[in-house]
């Protein structure tokens, strides 16, 4: 039987420390300023290469959709292979310093992208489709590789917060770096589309790898103590043992196998957006690509809004309701916006998704934990990472294909409504999304019935 000892902090904070408020904290500030760059320049570069690959490099081809879900799977697909042994790594180096190098190489990385574009004159639309697949297998290789590196960063920045910020400020530290992903989805995808329609695609890739540098920068500043490294081989091996019994308990414990299904159900209907949305503002609102950049922006001022909703939300209604009356809600607000015609009424349902999807988040760890021992807690995470990531990955993959083959001449007329590939999709994809929130309140109002009777039957 497993034996749990009694956690201990990897750093103690002295009072001084303590006593500081956030804002004051260099260490802190440091490290959220240099987030507040990299984000930004991460959802400018997203969204300029969506807007590449579909109005650029395979601009009027049917299988512009396909190229650009493939790119969505070079985001999602690091994470699920990489992710949980990144983690063992990642406890045996020296966080600031993990954070630094893979900094470095990721602005290296987009640096390359960058010089090829300065020195190719028909970088925008090749003549060739030689040269269009030889752009494309370029960006995908440098986006997967970019992101093998996310994922050596996320979780070393995670673990510098604890170590640099007093224990009861770190909530109002996770807020902070919250509101600031929040921020940046609302001002990246403008930006990038702004950047893209006036000066084209390299000054935006140029700004994401000035906004990697700058990061170093910022973390090279913090001071941190000397980390003990691990042995590789017993850190090994104390992983493939927690990974598994993490799992084992995700597949026996109802609540938590219910959130996961419930997640992974949410996952593979939103996977429609991220491969389909360019093509669904272009044909179906006939917005520009100025215009495609606004409905990222509202959905970021809806998470916000959300994000501050969301405890009223809980105090109200409880985590469990919160959470899966917000995934019908979503779905509702997804399948509304699947038969939008029009941008000003889309970019109103933009913003109301990103109101659930924020409650979603915020209910959802919680629940979590609620249910999780503390000595599970990481190892819970690792399981549950991956499966999302993959649920991403199937969902790009095969909306992008569905779209670029099967129902590519799709046009029906139902309950005088016109269905087209896409909006087919989406509706398909929403449905799902409400499947799951309904199965979600189905199964957790039966265990909390049953848990409320077991003590009345003994």
């Amino acid at each position: 039987m497993e034996t749990v000892e009694e956690a201990t902090p990897l750093v103690h904070i002295g009072a001084g420390t303590q006593k500081k408020s956030l804002l004051h904290n260099r260490n802190f500030v440091l490290l959220w300023s240099g987030q507040c760059i990299s984000l930004l320049g991460d959802f400018v570069f997203d969204t300029t290469l969506v807007l590449w690959i579909s109005n650029g490099l395979t601009k009027n081809q049917p299988w512009s959709p396909l190229a650009v879900s493939i790119l969505f799977l070079m985001t999602t697909l690091p994470a699920f292979l990489f992710g949980p042994v990144a983690g063992v790594f990642v406890d045996r180096w020296n966080k600031r310093q993990t954070m630094l190098r893979m900094d470095l190489l990721r602005a290296g990385l987009i640096f390359l992208l960058f010089a090829a574009c300065m020195f190719e004159s028909q970088t925008f639309i090749p003549h060739t489709s030689s040269m269009t697949f030889g752009w494309l297998g370029g960006i995908y290789v440098i986006v997967l590789l970019a992101t093998i590196c996310a994922q050596f960063f996320n979780p070393s920045r995670l673990a510098l917060v604890g170590e640099v910020v007093a224990e009861e400020q770190r909530t109002k530290a996770m807020v902070l770096m919250q509101m600031t992903m929040s921020l940046a989805l609302i001002l990246g995808p403008s930006l990038a589309a702004f950047l893209f329609a006036l000066v084209g695609v390299k000054w935006a890739l140029l700004l994401n790898a000035v906004s990697f540098l700058l990061s170093f920068v910022a973390v090279r500043a913090i001071n941190t103590p000397a980390q003990e490294e691990k042995p590789l081989g017993a850190v090994q091996a104390k992983f493939m043992q927690e990974f598994r019994a993490g799992l084992q308990f995700c597949v026996t414990n109802r609540v938590l196998s219910t959130l996961l299904i419930a997640l992974v159900l949410a996952t593979l209907g939103a996977g429609s957006i991220y491969s389909l949305n360019v093509f669904f503002a272009q044909n179906n609102l006939h917005a520009s690509i100025a215009m495609y950049g606004l409905l990222g922006s509202f959905y970021g001022i809806g998470s916000v809004v959300g994000a501050l909703l969301a405890g009223l939300f809980v105090q109200k209604l409880g985590m469990e309701r919160t959470f899966w009356l917000s995934l019908v809600v979503f779905g509702g607000v997804f399948l509304c916006y699947a038969r939008s015609t029009e941008l000003p009424l889309a970019l109103f349902f933009f913003f109301l998704l990103g109101i659930p999807n924020a409650a979603i988040s915020v209910a959802l760890m919680p629940l979590i934990l609620q249910v999780t021992p503390r000595e599970l807690v990481g190892r819970i995470t690792s399981v549950l990472m991956p499966l999302q990531s993959l649920a991403l990955m199937i969902s790009v993959v095969c909306m992008g294909y569905l779209d670029s083959n099967v129902l590519k001449h799709v046009h029906l007329v139902l309950f005088n409504q016109l269905f087209g590939p896409v909006d087919t999709l989406f509706t398909m994809t929403a449905l799902l999304i409400i499947g799951g929130g309904l199965f979600t309140m189905l199964r957790l109002t039966q265990l909390k019935k049953a848990a409320t009777e077991a003590p009345e039957d003994k």
